[in-house]
């Protein structure tokens, strides 16, 4: 049943990769709701919701960015987020393709933020034993752009980017544009003066369940597609099977129930903005 719930109501969400969109409809769900994607004779991206009695209603807003189809089932008070990076010509675009999770999606972004599990889940690339500790870092609610951003953030890494084979300690940026969006800045090993940006887009199908596709924005001209794909996807299957088996499945916003450590400032910091939104879709509050 479509979610009644105005802050995810009104938000943006990539619900499909633009290049595999045509003529032919599509099917797939949204905060609950069924609807249809294909694109017009003039190859105009069209999304329906798909109604009780067969029928479609009128077309929803439509956007492609960032090899997306974008779309809304409500009013959205801005724009889709930008991603600066994605405007220079010189940069790798890889979309990762999407992986289907049982799990709340804003579940989804808060492991996203978690640095603390890498070298027990991702040992040995993006983190190993004994070095477990989460230096300090700023986490902090933008007002102004009402994002939630960590920075200085820092972690040992063995494996830094798939063009590195040796670990260093890397500098770390962590931005939540909207509620079931994430992304990562890291020093680009190859050009120190530039930043790559990843980011996760997440299509939230029911309150415990969706698909989420990372895309890169990389400054990197040697490694194949094939290598930058394993070493992302690599990292995201592990997180799957952790996000997977979090209990519950929907994220809790009362603090009472999940006691945070130093480690967990942005998880902290996200959770009280989504408390301030109002966002019920996808946590253990009341419905």
């Amino acid at each position: 049943m479509k979610t009644t719930d105005r802050a995810a109501l009104d938000e943006w969400y990539a619900v499909a990769t633009a290049a595999e969109l045509g003529q032919a409809p599509v099917v797939t769900r949204l905060l609950g709701q069924d609807i249809e994607l294909c694109r017009d004779e003039a190859g105009v991206p069209v999304v329906r919701e798909i109604l009780d009695d067969g029928g479609r209603s009128r077309a929803l807003p439509a956007q492609e960015r960032y090899g997306c189809l974008w779309t809304t089932l409500g009013r959205p008070n801005k724009d889709i987020f930008d991603i600066a990076e994605s405007h220079e010509a010189d940069r790798r675009f890889v979309p990762c393709g999407w992986v289907r999770m049982r799990a709340s999606g804003l579940r989804v972004v808060e492991n996203f933020l978690d640095m603390a599990h890498f070298p027990f889940v991702h040992t040995d690339i993006l983190g190993s034993e004994p070095h477990t500790a989460v230096p300090r870092y700023l986490s902090e609610i933008r007002r102004d752009v009402d994002e939630v951003w960590a920075t200085n953030c820092t972690f040992l890494q063995p494996r830094i980017a798939a063009t590195e084979s040796s670990g260093d300690f890397v500098h770390l940026t962590y931005r939540v544009p909207s509620p079931f969006v994430v992304m990562l800045y890291r020093v680009c090993p190859s050009a120190p003066d530039r930043l790559d940006a990843i980011a996760l887009f997440i299509q939230p199908i029911e309150e415990d369940l969706c698909r989420a596709q990372p895309v890169m924005y990389l400054v990197d001209a040697t490694s194949t597609d094939t290598a930058l794909l394993n070493f992302e996807q690599v990292i995201f299957l592990q997180d799957r099977i952790i996000v997977e088996n979090q209990r519950p499945l929907l994220l809790p916003l009362e603090p009472r129930l999940e006691i945070p450590t130093r480690a967990d400032g942005s998880s902290v910091a996200y959770r009280r903005w989504l408390k301030e939104k109002g966002l019920r879709f996808g946590t253990t509050g009341a419905h």
